[in-house]
């Protein structure tokens, strides 16, 4: 059972670091230890991913709705290379990655990897825009996107590590990672609305509704607050962040 107050937190977590470079998966395992939840949480997840996909909704709205009436344009093919790497590695890997979430220890190794990827984004900027990459520059962000699997190592900070590589613009690496991002969510909901059908013990609870409001809200407001801090290039500063969680999380699990 999930409480309300538990949806809101989780929700709240799940929406600000989907988006913000800081691993929503690992927040969310190191997250659910420490409020020691256990059980499956399937469910759950569905909603609250969903709400996070309402937030890129929102705030790409007029480049979601250009590619929806020009559904075979450049771009769309770009976005389709850039979903292949995550979708083979989540096909493949599934069960190696799925023995990670387990591994406190895993997640704090792997949060530290994301804070030495955005201490190097910062030194990147370039001039593409997303209508100049190339199919190759798409399955080199592909890649990043399907390694940040991995739970503690972010999917935003990795994508735009990726797409800077490949001489985007910052904001429009951004772009990019936020779009791509769309059908990586749908394609987990899918998979987890799948076990879900499978699961006679499933049970609805309001909280569900909580966490995904929770977490589309404050998901929106973690994308404007990042394009802002991306376009000073204040990328380490979630690099500090990163490197103290991990460190804070290891040395309790020690203790």
């Amino acid at each position: 059972m999930i409480s309300f107050w538990q949806a809101v937190i989780l929700g709240l977590i799940q929406g600000l670091t989907e988006f913000l470079p800081v691993s929503s998966s690992g927040h969310l395992t190191i997250a659910q230890s420490f409020m020691q939840i256990s059980g499956n949480l399937i469910a759950f997840d569905i909603f609250v991913h969903l709400g996070t996909l309402v937030a890129v909704f929102v705030a790409f709205w007029s480049d979601i709705a250009a590619l929806l009436r020009r559904p075979f344009c450049r771009f769309t093919v770009m976005i389709i290379a850039g979903t292949i790497p995550a979708a083979i590695m989540g096909v493949l890997l599934g069960d190696f990655f799925e023995t990670l979430f387990s591994s406190i220890t895993a997640v704090c190794c792997a949060l530290i990897v994301t804070g030495v990827l955005l201490w190097i984004s910062d030194h990147f900027s370039g001039t593409k825009s997303v209508n100049d990459i190339t199919v190759k520059d798409a399955l080199l962000v592909g890649i990043f996107q399907g390694i940040a699997i991995t739970p503690g190592l972010s999917r935003s900070g990795s994508t735009i590590f990726g797409a800077l590589l490949c001489g985007l613009k910052r904001s429009e690496a951004a772009k990019l990672s936020f779009i791509l991002s769309i059908p990586v969510i749908l394609g987990a909901a899918v998979k987890q609305l799948h076990d879900v059908a499978g699961n006679s013990a499933f049970v609805f609870q309001p909280s569900y509704i909580v966490g995904a409001i929770v977490a589309a809200v404050s998901g929106y407001l973690a994308i404007r607050i990042f394009l802002r801090l991306l376009a000073r290039k204040s990328l380490r500063v979630f690099s500090y962040y990163v490197w103290a969680l991990a460190i804070v999380v290891l040395i309790l699990q020690i203790v």
